[in-house]
């Protein structure tokens, strides 16, 4: 079944309007009809069985009537898991959001750190990057069948982050750190992980991180790139206390 996303407050009743962007998908892409079923869900977790009512014109929303309330094709990770990841060049960023996504993160906090290989100008630069990334996870949701879209964070200062963070917080670091399963208790509901740059961290970063009560966890075997530390990390912990057997 052809699924498709709309907000809490598209929802009317029993009438959910897509957006102008959705609806030309269902239109244009998949050319689907009236009287059509397709699977709506509203990023916070609900998905429903609908009927295409209307579709409209090139620039008109389609409407659709909710038949019944059913469960997402995927499931939700028992595990809270906070992906924070040091900001990267172009796609590597992209592909983080997207692969984390897929495997269940609850959220991404993109974060400034001494060697990110990205510095953003302003504000307005900031909220560009924002809502790029807000469309790469909401299609990475969409197509993995979870009804729940991450929220992604604003860029945070390394220090702030640090200071404002709570839990259970593990930091991944090429060397020197702990072994990951002497870290982990099977029980933990809640998890931040923080992986660096591609140039790794500052010493001092790493200090300051352990005084604010944070575990150095290093992988072992080889040397990774930041982005595929940051998948293989939320891979990890989805095997061993979240949902990824």
């Amino acid at each position: 079944m052809r699924r498709f996303f709309a907000p809490p407050e598209n929802f009317n009743d029993r009438e959910i309007q897509l957006s102008l962007e959705e609806s030309r998908h269902l239109r244009d892409v998949l050319r689907l009809h009236v009287g059509s079923t397709v699977a709506v869900f509203d990023g916070a977790g609900n998905e429903f069985v609908c009927l295409i009512e209307t579709i409209g014109r090139r620039d008109e929303n389609a409407r659709l009537r909710i038949v019944e309330k059913t469960e997402p094709p995927a499931a939700e990770s028992k595990l809270d898991l906070t992906l924070a990841v040091a900001l990267l060049k172009g796609e590597k960023f992209d592909l983080v959001i997207q692969k984390a996504v897929e495997l269940g993160v609850t959220r991404i906090v993109p974060l400034v750190t001494i060697r990110a290989d990205v510095r953003i100008k302003d504000e307005r630069e900031g909220q560009k990057k924002l809502e790029r990334w807000q469309r790469i996870a909401l299609e990475a949701a969409k197509q993995s069948g979870r009804a729940v879209v991450p929220e992604i964070k604003i860029p945070a200062d390394f220090a702030d982050f640090l200071e404002h963070s709570s839990g259970k917080r593990m930091l991944f670091a090429e060397r020197g750190g702990e072994n990951l399963n002497q870290s982990l208790y099977k029980n933990e509901e809640r998890l931040t992980a923080v992986v660096g740059a591609e140039g790794g961290w500052e010493d001092d970063e790493i200090i300051a991180a352990r005084a604010s009560g944070f575990t150095v966890v290093t992988l072992g075997g080889r040397i990774l790139r930041a982005e595929t530390a940051a998948i293989t990390f939320t891979a990890l912990l989805q095997h061993l206390v979240g949902d990824l057997k």
